[in-house]
C-alpha cells in the first residue's frame, strides 16, 4: 500500500506566542502528531532553521520519542546558508541527529537549491556527501528543494544522478506563473523521472483566504469542502507527485485536510475549470504573492515582520472600499510595537537575496508604508 499523500510540514507549528515561532505549543502539536498518525498518514517534513530552530527539537519530543520509527517517515534538510566548510556539513548533520532523536531520516534534502546555493553546495561536494549518507545508511532517500527556473533545474538534475525526489512550490496560483515557474519545473522533474513532493501548496495561507467572488465558486460546487483543499487537491492531482506538505498550524487545519486526503480523489475535469477561474480571479486580487516562509526576516537588521505586512496588507486590499476602517490597520500598529516598521527598511538588500520567491521586498516595503503608516 503506497503512502497517503499528505505531508506534515513541521514549519508553521502552534505558537504559544504569535510573534515568536520558537515558542512551539508542544501538547497542541502532540495532539496533531497523534491523529495525523491514527489516520494513517506518516510524513513528516523539518528543516535546521524552521520555528526559530526549534522544530527539529520539537520533532524528537512530540514524534521521535513517543511512537514507534517504523510507524512514520522524517525528512529534514541541509541550508546553505549555515555551512562554509566541509566540516560543516557533518557538525550539523550530526546535530540533527541529535536534535531530532533519530538514528537516520528517511528523506534528506539539500535545502532551496537557487543559482547561487547550487554553487556553495558544489563548492563544498555536498552532493556526493549526501550520496555518501546514504551508503552509509544514516538516510534513505536523497535529494533536494528547489526555488530557481525550470532551465536551471534541468541543469542540476543532469549534473547531479541519483538524486531521488526533488521538492517544488506548486499550487495552482504559480502554476503558470514566470516567476516561479511551476509548471515548467514539473515537467523537467517529470523529464528526468524524478518523483516531486510539493511545498507551499495553499501559497503561505494565500489560497486559504481567496476573494469573496472565488469562494462562493468553490462552495457552489462543493459546499462540504473548505477552500484550501482546492489547493492541496490541485498538487496532490499531479501524477508524478508523491508527497503534498502541508505547514499546518493547529487542530481545525490537520482535521480539514484529513478529512479529504484520507480518501484521496484527483480533480476533475470540471472542477479543474473552475481552477483556472479561480487563478484569474485571485491575480486581480493579490498585490504581493508573498509565501510566509520567513526567509527574509532571520537576517532584517531592522527587525522588520515583512511576511506579516504584506500579508495584512494583500488582505487589505481586499476589504470594501467604502469602510473608514479595517482590522489591518490595527494589526500593523500593533506589530510594529515589536517589530520595526516597513518605513523603517534601510534597503541593504539582504532580504531580497533570501527570498525564494525573488519578490522586490524593498519596494514593496515602501508600498505598505505609504498604506498603513501614512
Amino acid at each position: 500500500m503506497s503512502a497517503k499523500k499528505l505531508g506534515f510540514g513541521l514549519m508553521r507549528l502552534p505558537s504559544l506566542d504569535p510573534n515568536d515561532p520558537s515558542k512551539i505549543d508542544l501538547e497542541q502539536t502532540k495532539q496533531m502528531v497523534d491523529t495525523f498518525l491514527e489516520r494513517g498518514f506518516t510524513y513528516f517534513d523539518t528543516a535546521w532553521m524552521y520555528c526559530g530552530f526549534q522544530s527539529e527539537n520539537a520533532t524528537k519530543e512530540v514524534l521521535v520519542d513517543r511512537h514507534p520509527r517504523d510507524s512514520f517517515t522524517l525528512a529534514t534538510k541541509l541550508h546553505a546558508g549555515y555551512i562554509k566548510t566541509k566540516e560543516d556539513r557533518d557538525r550539523i548533520f550530526n546535530e540533527q541527529r541529535k536534535k531530532t532523536g533519530a538514528t537516520f531520516f528517511d528523506y534528506y534534502l539539500l535545502h532551496d537549491v537557487g543559482v547561487e546555493h547550487y554553487e556553495i553546495y558544489k563548492k563544498l561536494d555536498c552532493f556526493q556527501w549526501l550520496r555518501e549518507k546514504k551508503e552509509q545508511g544514516l538516510v534513505k532517500k536523497i535529494g533536494f528543494s528547489f526555488h530557481d527556473t525550470a532551465e536551471l533545474l534541468d541543469k542540476v538534475l543532469t549534473e547531479q544522478p541519483g538524486m531521488e525526489f526533488v521538492q517544488l512550490q506548486i499550487n495552482y496560483l504559480d502554476w503558470d506563473s514566470e516567476g516561479i515557474q511551476s509548471r515548467k519545473c514539473y515537467e523537467v522533474a517529470k523529464k528526468h523521472n524524478v518523483p516531486v513532493i510539493v511545498m507551499e501548496p495553499v501559497k503561505g495561507g494565500t489560497l486559504a483566504q481567496v476573494p469573496k467572488s472565488v469562494e462562493k465558486m468553490f462552495k457552489e460546487y462543493h459546499p462540504e469542502l473548505s477552500v484550501p483543499s482546492w489547493a492541496i487537491r490541485f498538487a496532490a492531482s499531479l501524477d508524478n507527485v508523491m508527497m503534498v506538505l502541508s505547514g499546518m498550524s493547529n487542530m481545525e487545519q490537520m482535521l480539514d485536510n484529513l478529512s479529504y486526503m484520507e480518501n484521496f480523489q484527483p480533480l476533475d475535469e470540471r472542477e479543474q475549470q473552475i481552477v483556472l477561474q479561480a487563478v484569474n480571479l485571485i491575480n486581480e486580487n493579490i498585490a504581493v504573492p508573498c509565501t510566509g516562509c520567513s526567509y527574509c526576516t532571520d537576517g532584517c537588521p531592522m527587525n522588520i515582520a515583512i511576511p506579516k505586512y504584506f500579508s495584512l496588507y494583500n488582505a487589505d486590499l481586499q476589504e470594501i472600499k467604502e469602510k473608514s476602517w479595517t482590522p489591518q490597520g490595527e494589526y500593523y500598529d500593533n506589530l510594529t510595537k515589536s517589530f520595526g516598521k516597513a518605513s523603517d527598511c534601510i534597503a541593504c538588500g539582504q532580504c531580497e537575496s533570501a527570498c525564494p520567491q525573488h519578490l522586490p521586498i524593498i519596494e514593496h516595503l515602501k508600498t505598505v508604508a505609504g498604506h498603513f503608516e501614512e
